[in-house]
């Protein structure tokens, strides 16, 4: 049940945020970062607690999956790297920089269904 809940807080920030840039969908905004870097960095870096591929499930109860997170409306790439930037407090506080953000990001958004 804490997975629900921790998972239902994060995906309600993460509409904020997305809700407050959805102004902002030209291809260039929406195309950043390379896909294959960015699922290497997951399975690297956070697929310890997330799962981090389709259909793949978290180690930690608290920790959303990648495809979940993608899936949530109106998910953007502002919104993930704002949520990258952003400390959480289920979450241990890594900084995500600059080209791996951005392959983070892609990586993360081509899990999103059609």
């Amino acid at each position: 049940m804490r997975k629900r809940a921790n998972f239902a807080t994060f995906a309600g920030i993460l509409t904020l945020v997305s809700a407050i840039f959805a102004g902002d969908a030209s291809p260039k905004a929406q195309q950043i970062g390379n896909v294959e870097e960015g699922r290497r960095l997951a399975q690297g870096d956070c697929a310890q607690c997330h799962g981090v591929d389709k259909n793949a499930y978290s180690s930690d109860p608290a920790a959303p999956n990648f495809d979940d997170i993608a899936n949530v409306p109106g998910m953007t790439g502002r919104a993930l790297t704002v949520a990258l930037r952003t400390s959480h407090r289920a979450m241990p506080n890594l900084v995500v920089k600059d080209q791996d953000a951005d392959n983070l990001v892609a990586y993360i958004l081509s899990l999103k269904r059609n």
